[in-house]
This record gives structure tokens, C-alpha cells and sequence, in this order.
């Protein structure tokens, strides 16, 4: 039995601690997006929302897991196989809450009809035959 407590203990460890230094590059990368004047506010409020809804679903997706592989087979196999699966799914939920950042930050888009281009080689000669 000791040694499926340490298996539950280093799951617990190394899911938080990935969850924790993703969380941390999300409010860095908020901080870096939030150095031009233009966006500085909208990105420091997003990458705080952002990442603790991305800590908080994270967290309970490493809940999930480890109960899942406890009461399935409590043996360390299950719960490095679960942790495999939990770090994949935190990049993907990382790699979206990045996507989300970089949304919100964009400049907005005008809707509606624009107002035409004008032709750059209107006063142009006509081509030489």
C-alpha cells in the first residue's frame, strides 16, 4: 500500500504542479500582451480571467482523474496512464485559453458594409504598345 500512496502523491504533485506553471505563463503572457498601451487593459483583465477559469477546470479535471484511476485500480500504472492524460489535456486547454487571450486582445473588427478602396493605378498612364 505504500507504494500506491506515493503513486497517488506524485500524480497530486507533478498534475498541480504543470497546472500551476501553465496558469503562470498564461498571467505572464497576459502581462507581456498588456505592455502596449492600446490593449493594456483589456489584457491584464483577460489573462486573469482566463487563467483562473483555466485553474479552476484544471484542477477539477486532475480531481477527476485521480478518483477515476483510485477506484478503477488503485496500482501506479492506472495513475501515470490518467496523469499522461490529464497533462494532455491541460496543453489543449492551455493552447485554447491562449487562443481566447489573443481574441480578446485583437483589435476589434468593423462590421458592416466599408467604404471602398480606392484603385492605386487610377492615375496611372495607360501601358505603352
Amino acid at each position: 500500500m505504500p507504494l500506491a500512496s506515493f503513486a497517488i502523491a506524485a500524480y497530486v504533485l507533478l498534475s498541480l504542479a504543470a497546472l500551476c506553471a501553465l496558469g503562470w505563463m498564461i498571467l505572464k503572457i497576459g502581462t507581456l500582451l498588456g505592455d502596449c498601451p492600446a490593449a493594456q487593459a483589456r489584457a491584464k483583465a483577460a489573462s486573469v480571467t482566463i487563467a483562473t477559469g483555466y485553474l479552476a477546470i484544471g484542477a477539477g479535471g486532475i480531481v477527476i482523474g485521480g478518483a477515476v484511476a483510485v477506484f478503477v485500480a488503485p496500482a501506479i500504472a492506472p495513475l501515470f496512464a490518467v496523469l499522461g492524460f490529464v497533462i494532455l489535456c491541460l496543453g489543449l486547454g492551455f493552447s485554447n485559453a491562449i487562443s481566447t487571450l489573443r481574441a480578446v486582445i485583437a483589435p476589434p473588427q468593423q462590421v458592416g458594409p466599408q467604404a471602398p478602396k480606392a484603385d492605386p493605378f487610377a492615375d496611372a498612364p495607360p501601358p505603352a504598345v
